[in-house]
C-alpha cells in the first residue's frame, strides 16, 4: 500500500474515532442521573480489553467516552457547595476570576476559591464561585486580584420553562460550584494583585481603546472584537447581533483567530523575501506554521480563551505539527483531532453552544466547498456559498439552542464576515500592538476601525428591523433536531446526487409544536418560572392571554425577555391576544413592556393603571369575554378597591380573573389580601373545580381559612423564588393548604408548571418542568 492510501485510511480512523468518542460522551448527556462510579470502572475495564479486538475498537472508544464523561461530570457535581450549607455565611480567599463586570447596581465577578471557611473551620470547598458585590465596590477588585470576602452561597440554580435559558447546564460546564453575593463589605480584604496576568492587561487594552474612541459604544465593540470583552455590550447589542445572525462575529471567532495566524505567515513570508538566505537554514513553509502558531496562540490568549478559539488553535497546531513531520494533513483529519483533544481534556465543554456551532460549522463547510482556484472570483464566490451554507446548516442548532434564527443572517454575514475579519479585525490587532509597544500611534488606527465599526452597525440596525430577522419557532424535539441536520446535508450534497432539494422537507418538523393547543371547551395554563414573582400563560383553541409577566431588575435583567417571551415561543405562541397586569409591583409588571414589544396587537388591561410602565386599561369586576366556549370574568377590583387610598398595601387593587372551561376552573389572583378574599370568594361562587393561583406568592396576609374553605380548591399553585429572602410560601400557610386538602405546588421546587383543564374531565397538573427536563445536571 503506497503512502497516500495509508495517509487516507489514518485520517477515517482518526474521523471515526473523534465521532466514537463524542456519542459515547453525549450518551452521558442524555441521562436523568449519573450512573454510580463503580459502573464506570468496570464499564472502562470492559473497553480496555476491547480495543485489543479491532473490530471492537470504535465500540470501545465510544464506552470509553461515556466512562470519561460520567466520571468528570460526577466530579464537577461533587464540587458543588452541599445542599445543608445553602444559606449559610462563609469566608472565602480567592483569586477573581475573568474581567468584572460593573453596573450601577452591582459589580458581578468570578472568584477562583482557594481557601473557604464556615464558623472559622475549614471546608473543602474549591473551584469557581460566581459572585455579587452590591455595594460599590473598591478599585482593587480587578483581574488576578487576591481577596478575602465573607459572602453567603448557595447552590447553583436557575429557572426551568419551555425554550428556556439552561444555567445549571452552564454552571456544570463552566465549572460553577456556587454562586452568592458579597454579605459584608467592611471585612472584604485586598490580599495582594500579581505584577502581571492576562486578563489585567485585556482590562489595561480595553480600557486604552476605550481612551481613544470618543464614541462609548464604538469602543464597546472594538473591546469585544480586540480583545473580546463584551462588558460594554447591551441586552439590545445582543438583539441585533441575534437578528443578523452575527453573535459568532461579536465574540472572538475561530475565523478572527485565523486572521491573526495569517498574519503570522504573512511575517514570516515578509522576512524570507528580504532574507532569502533563511531558507537554507529552514525551509519557508516549516518556518511559516510555527509563525501562524504562535500568532494565534497570541491573539486567542488576549481574545479570554473561548471555544471557538481553542479549536482553531488546535488546528493550526494540528499543521503545525504535520509540517514538522513532513506529512499531509486534511482539513477533516485535522478538525478530528482538535476534536479529540477537547473531548480528553474537558468533555463537559460538549454542554456548550459554542461547541456545537463550531465544530458543526466548520465541518459543513469542508463536506459543501470546494478548494477555490486562488482567483478574486473564486474567493467571492466560496464566500457568498460559505455564508449560505452557515446559515442553513446551523438553523437546526441556534432553533434547538436559542429558540429562534435570522432569515436576513446569510445577508448580513455577507456583508459583515469580510468587513470584520479582514478589514475591523486586523485593525484591531495593529491597534493591540501599538498599544503594547508605541501608544501614540495607535489613536489614528483605532479612531479609524471605529468610523468602520460604526458604520458596519448602522447597517446591522436597519437590517435587523427586516421581517425575518427575528424568526422564532416553537420548541424542537430531539428528532426534529436530527432530521433538519439530515436535511442540511442532504441539501448540500455534490452536483450528481438526485432529488437533493428534498432535504428542504425535512426542516418541516421544525415547526410543528410538540404541545398543540387544546380543543374547543378546554384551555391550558402555564405557570412560567419567574424566580420571586408571577406569569401565567393561559390558552384556548384559538387565543391566548398573559396574566402578569415577571419582574425587570436594576441590572437589566428583565424576565419578561428572559423568561417569558421565550416561553410564549416555545409554546407556539404566535399571538397574544390579552395582557393583564394584575397590579404595579415590579415583581408582576417589570418584564410586561418586553412582553408588549414583541406583541403590539394584545389588548392590555391593570389593576393600577396609573403605576404602570406602559397604558393599561383599568380591570374591573363585571368584565367578561368569551374565547372558544371558555369564559373568562374579572372579579376583582370593584368600585371600593379602585376609589379607595390604602395607608399601607396597595396589592388590593390587583385584577383577579376566573377562567371557566367545562371542566374545570382556574382563578389568578394577583397579591390580593384576606381583606379582599371574601368578596372575591362570593363573586366565584359554586362551579367546576378549582385551580387556585395561591394569593400574593403564598404570604400570610392571605389564603385565609375561610377563603379556602369557601373555594374548595382541588389543587393550588404558589409562584416563588428559591431560597427566596421573603419565605414565600410561609410555613402557616402551607399548614393552612394541607388541611383545606389541597396539594400546592410551586415553581421554585418544580419549575413552571402546567395544569390542563379537559372539557370532559377535572383539571389537572400535567407536567412540572424540571421533572419534564430532567437531566443529571439538574438541581
Amino acid at each position: 500500500m503506497g503512502k497516500e492510501p495509508q495517509q487516507r485510511t489514518r485520517e477515517i480512523v482518526g474521523v471515526a474515532g473523534a465521532v466514537a468518542l463524542l456519542l459515547g460522551v453525549l450518551a452521558v448527556h442524555a441521562l436523568p442521573a449519573l450512573p454510580p462510579r463503580w459502573l464506570d470502572a468496570v464499564l472502562a475495564l470492559l473497553a480496555g480489553a476491547a480495543l485489543l479486538q479491532p473490530r471492537l475498537r470504535l465500540p470501545a472508544v465510544a464506552v470509553l467516552g461515556f466512562v470519561w464523561c460520567a466520571f468528570r461530570a460526577d466530579v464537577a457535581l461533587d464540587a458543588r457547595l452541599p445542599r445543608e450549607l445553602e444559606g449559610r455565611d462563609f469566608t472565602v480567599t480567592g483569586v477573581v476570576d475573568q474581567l468584572p463586570l460593573r453596573r450601577a447596581d452591582a459589580t458581578r465577578l468570578v472568584l477562583r476559591v482557594e481557601q473557604a471557611e464556615l464558623d472559622g473551620e475549614a471546608l473543602p470547598l474549591r473551584g469557581r464561585v460566581r459572585l455579587s458585590w452590591y455595594d460599590d465596590a473598591p478599585a482593587e477588585l480587578e483581574a488576578c486580584a487576591r481577596w478575602q470576602l465573607r459572602v453567603r452561597l448557595k447552590r447553583p440554580r436557575g429557572l426551568v420553562n419551555p425554550g428556556g435559558f439552561d444555567a445549571e447546564r452552564q454552571a456544570l460546564e463552566r465549572g460553577i460550584v456556587a454562586v452568592g453575593y458579597v454579605r459584608d463589605a467592611e471585612a472584604a480584604r485586598h490580599l495582594g494583585t500579581p505584577a502581571f496576568c492576562i486578563d489585567r492587561l485585556r482590562d489595561d487594552l480595553a480600557r486604552g481603546i476605550a481612551a481613544r474612541v470618543a464614541d462609548p459604544h464604538d469602543a464597546a465593540l472594538l473591546q469585544t472584537f480586540a480583545v473580546g470583552d463584551t462588558r460594554g455590550l447591551s441586552q439590545h447589542d445582543w438583539e441585533i447581533a441575534r437578528a443578523n445572525g452575527i453573535p459568532h462575529l461579536i465574540a472572538i471567532s475561530g475565523f478572527h483567530v485565523g486572521v491573526a495566524a495569517m498574519a503570522g505567515a504573512l511575517l514570516v513570508r515578509l522576512l524570507w523575501w528580504l532574507w532569502p538566505r533563511l531558507g537554507l537554514y529552514l525551509a519557508f513553509p516549516v518556518a511559516q506554521a510555527p509563525a501562524a502558531l504562535l500568532a494565534a496562540t497570541l491573539y486567542g490568549v488576549l481574545a479570554g480563551g473561548s471555544l471557538p478559539t481553542v479549536r482553531t488553535l488546535l488546528m493550526i497546531a494540528v499543521v503545525t505539527l504535520t509540517r514538522f513531520g513532513r506529512r499531509a494533513s486534511t482539513g477533516p483529519h485535522a478538525l478530528a483531532l482538535a476534536l479529540l483533544a477537547i473531548l480528553v481534556v474537558d468533555p463537559l465543554a460538549t454542554l456548550a453552544a459554542g461547541f456545537w456551532l463550531s465544530f458543526v460549522g466548520v465541518a459543513f463547510l469542508m463536506l459543501c466547498l470546494a478548494r477555490g482556484d486562488g482567483s478574486l472570483l473564486g474567493f467571492l464566490r466560496e464566500l457568498s456559498v460559505g455564508q449560505l451554507v452557515m446559515t442553513v446548516s446551523l438553523l437546526p442548532l441556534t432553533v434547538w439552542f436559542f429558540g429562534e434564527s435570522s432569515l436576513v443572517g446569510a445577508l448580513s454575514n455577507l456583508i459583515a464576515v469580510p468587513l470584520v475579519s479582514f478589514v475591523i479585525v486586523p485593525l484591531c490587532l495593529l491597534g493591540l500592538l501599538a498599544l503594547l509597544l508605541a501608544p501614540v500611534l495607535a489613536t489614528p488606527v483605532l479612531v479609524v476601525a471605529g468610523w468602520i465599526t460604526h458604520a458596519q452597525w448602522w447597517l446591522l440596525e436597519r437590517m435587523a428591523t427586516w421581517p425575518g430577522a427575528h424568526w422564532y419557532l416553537p420548541e424542537v424535539a430531539p428528532w426534529a433536531l436530527l432530521l433538519a441536520t439530515a436535511g442540511a446535508v442532504w441539501l448540500f450534497l455534490p452536483r450528481g446526487v438526485p432529488a437533493r432539494a428534498l432535504g428542504v422537507l425535512l426542516f418541516l418538523p421544525l415547526l410543528v409544536p410538540q404541545r398543540p393547543p387544546p380543543p374547543d371547551g378546554a384551555f391550558e395554563a402555564f405557570v412560567i418560572d419567574v424566580g420571586q414573582g408571577l406569569a401565567v400563560f393561559v390558552r384556548t383553541a384559538q387565543h391566548a392571554l398573559l396574566f402578569d409577566a415577571g419582574a425587570r431588575y436594576p441590572s437589566e435583567f428583565d424576565l419578561g425577555e428572559a423568561a417569558v417571551l421565550p416561553t410564549l415561543r416555545a409554546l407556539g405562541a404566535g399571538e397574544l391576544d390579552l395582557l393583564m397586569i394584575s397590579h404595579a409591583h415590579n415583581d408582576h409588571m417589570g418584564g410586561a413592556p418586553a412582553v408588549a414589544r414583541d406583541y403590539p396587537a394584545a389588548a392590555r388591561f391593570g389593576g393600577e393603571p396609573a403605576g404602570m410602565p406602559l397604558a393599561v386599561a383599568q380591570c374591573e369586576a363585571g368584565q367578561g369575554w368569551e374565547w372558544d366556549a371558555v369564559r373568562f370574568r374579572v372579579v376583582n377590583p370593584g368600585p371600593e378597591q379602585i376609589a379607595a387610598t390604602y395607608a399601607g398595601s396597595d396589592n388590593d387593587r390587583s385584577c383577579v380573573l376566573l377562567v371557566e372551561g367545562r371542566g374545570g376552573r382556574l382563578l389568578l389572583t394577583g397579591d390580593i389580601s384576606r381583606r379582599v378574599e371574601p368578596a372575591v370568594a362570593a363573586a366565584v361562587g359554586a362551579g367546576a373545580p378549582l385551580v387556585l393561583v395561591a394569593p400574593h406568592h403564598g404570604s400570610r396576609t392571605s389564603s385565609s381559612e375561610a377563603f379556602l374553605a369557601a373555594l374548595r380548591p382541588t389543587l393550588a399553585l404558589v409562584s416563588a423564588g428559591w431560597r427566596s429572602r421573603f419565605g414565600h410560601p410561609h410555613p402557616l400557610v402551607v399548614r393552612r393548604y394541607v388541611d383545606a386538602g389541597a396539594p400546592l405546588v410551586n415553581t421554585a421546587d418544580g419549575g413552571a408548571l402546567q395544569v390542563v383543564f379537559p372539557s370532559d374531565a377535572a383539571p389537572y397538573l400535567a407536567a412540572r418542568e424540571r421533572e419534564r427536563q430532567h437531566r443529571y445536571w439538574r438541581e
